[in-house]
């Protein structure tokens, strides 16, 4: 007793010793706990801006697959922000923001199914000669558009035809009698598979029909509902075109939303260059005849709006109306009615030299020239019509009293306030409306030694930085044989003097064709040069480029002629 007496004050020191480190360890574990969470919780903020950041930079490229890419960087923020949480044993507080571009696709996907929706509706209402519960099945379920017994019976409504084995299905083989085969054929087609035959009412099936009083003698109503059902979509008619116009748009809702739903294996050139501009050509022009409506412009702009990238819809409009005509026309006013036209002096200029054919078309009258423009901004307009008094394809009289006449008929006011030769654009859009024609002169063919001509008298008029880099641009969108024959003569004048410009503009050429930027441009002239010089070493146009390169930068002779693989001029 004596002993444990005297070890008990040592013993309650020891115990309060590690009572009291206990409590500091507690405090220190404490502290690094927060200092934990709050890097975690720092982290997973960074981690979540740096992924939006990114998200932003990717949906500005020109990439098929953005989606997919964004989709896998908020799932990587995801996992990661829940790895980060399950560290401190919780959850992720605040669901991660979405990137603005997930945000769109979605809410147009829920667009696309809205108007999917209601062209059906419209369509069945209509009275189609497509099966009802095929139709109807459209909306709940997209994908069934493209099986093949939907691509079957879209193919014969638009041929006003319809399937044998439907036909079978609803009427029995008794019925094919009121129907020939537009499938099997004796010597190109002899033995098609049942599935692939395709069947037309006969042109005599009411007079037939008539005669076979017994023929299908529970069925004939259906029967005979279906052959006008057919007749009515066949015909020339307002509702044959509501039926065709409900059908159009809801291919193109289908379409479009089928590509946004796998963007990673469809490839955008098909879709919107192919089928899309098919159908849009097809909903806005009524007949290969008629005038364009607006109200059918106003359609099809409403399903373009549907198309996220801007690049996607320009596609989609350059490649309406191939085939020229109205279809073209339409092309045309659909790029000019946008809000913000990149090139708009360009497609000014090509719509109305589209809009006026040359000599020895006759010139459209005033009326049909203000008819299309009306489709247009009053400030679209009053470009067209001053670029119409401009026009140099038709006798510069025709074409000032075709621009007044127009400005006549749109309330157009102030046309003939400047002169032909001024220009009514900024410098920028009166500088790119000269090389527009420079360059199309050098597209048809022009002489060099004329072309040359023409652009040295630009230069002279406007000489600055700013037109001899428009000049080397309007060069290099040509062939490399005609710059080439442009750059030897460019700098001799009609006298056989030397231009007093010509060394500054051509060592400026030299400079930026030896550029990396133009490496393209290079490589081209450098084929070209090679296969001249394999023709003929000692032609005087190869000779002179040469010539002419070195005269401005022996260094850059000397490399083009390495890569030629021609001997270096002497002078």
């Amino acid at each position: 007793m004596e002993d444990i007496q005297k070890g008990w004050h040592e013993l309650k020191l020891r115990v309060e010793q590690l009572e009291a480190d206990r409590g500091a360890l507690q405090r220190e574990n404490h502290a690094l706990r927060v200092l934990l969470e709050r890097g975690i919780d720092h982290r997973q903020k960074s981690h979540s801006e740096l992924v939006t950041i990114l998200t932003t930079l990717v949906s500005k490229l020109p990439l098929n697959d953005v989606g997919v890419i964004v989709s896998r960087l908020v799932e990587h923020n995801t996992n990661v922000s829940h790895a980060l949480a399950a560290l401190i044993n919780g959850t992720v507080e605040v669901e991660i923001a979405q990137p603005e571009i997930l945000k769109t696709l979605d809410q147009t996907k829920r667009d696309l199914l809205a108007a999917l929706k209601q062209a059906t509706e419209e369509l069945a209402k209509l009275d189609p000669p497509l099966e009802k519960e095929l139709l109807e099945s459209l909306s709940a379920d997209p994908k069934l558009f493209f099986s093949p017994r939907m691509v079957r019976a879209n193919r014969c409504f638009a041929k006003g035809q319809l399937p044998r084995e439907r036909v079978i299905r609803e009427f029995g083989e008794e019925a094919l009698i009121c129907f020939k085969d537009m499938t099997t054929d004796p010597k190109l087609n002899p033995r098609p598979k049942p599935e692939e035959i395709v069947l037309a009412f006969r042109n005599d099936f009411e007079a037939l029909f008539q005669q076979q009083a017994d023929l299908l003698p529970n069925k004939r109503p259906q029967l005979e509902a279906l052959y006008q059902q057919v007749q009515r979509s066949k015909a020339p008619t307002d509702q044959a075109r509501a039926l065709k116009s409900a059908f159009q748009r809801l291919s193109f809702a289908i379409e479009l939303l089928h590509y946004y739903e796998h963007q990673n294996t469809e490839a955008p050139d098909v879709i919107f260059a192919q089928r899309l501009p098919t159908l849009v050509e097809q909903l806005g022009v009524a007949g290969p005849q008629a005038p364009l409506d607006e109200k059918l412009i106003v359609q099809v702009e409403a399903l373009l709006a549907f198309v996220i990238s801007a690049d996607h819809r320009l596609m989609i409009i350059n490649n309406v109306g191939k085939s020229g005509g109205v279809g073209k026309t339409l092309k045309y006013v659909l790029r000019l009615r946008g809000e913000r036209v990149a090139d708009l002096h360009q497609v000014v200029t090509e719509f109305v030299r589209h809009l006026i054919p040359p000599p020895p078309e006759e010139t459209p009258s005033s009326q049909a020239s203000a008819a299309v423009l009306r489709l247009l901004r009053p400030e679209v307009q009053r470009l067209v019509a001053k670029a119409i008094m401009n026009y140099d394809r038709i006798p510069k009289a025709n074409a000032q009293a075709l621009g007044k006449a127009l400005g006549a008929e749109l309330g157009l006011t102030g046309l003939e306030e400047k002169s032909p030769g001024q220009s009514a654009l900024s410098p920028e859009e009166e500088r790119q409306l000269a090389w527009a024609k420079i360059q199309e002169l050098i597209t048809k063919r022009t002489d060099a030694a004329a072309v040359a001509s023409v652009i040295r008298d630009r230069l002279h008029a406007k000489y600055d930085a700013d037109e001899i880099r428009q000049s080397w641009i309007t060069l290099t969108e040509v062939d490399p044989m005609s710059l080439i024959r442009i750059c030897c003569q460019l700098p001799f004048r009609a006298d056989g003097k030397t231009d007093p410009i010509a060394q500054t503009v051509m060592e400026t050429y030299v400079t930026r064709l030896m550029h990396e930027k133009y490496a393209g441009t290079y490589h081209k002239v450098v084929n070209s040069l090679r296969t001249m010089f394999h023709a003929k070493p000692d032609s005087p146009t190869l000779l002179n480029f040469a010539a002419l390169v070195k005269w401005v930068s022996p260094e850059a002779a000397t490399k083009l002629c390495a890569d030629v693989g021609m001997p270096e001029p002497s002078q």
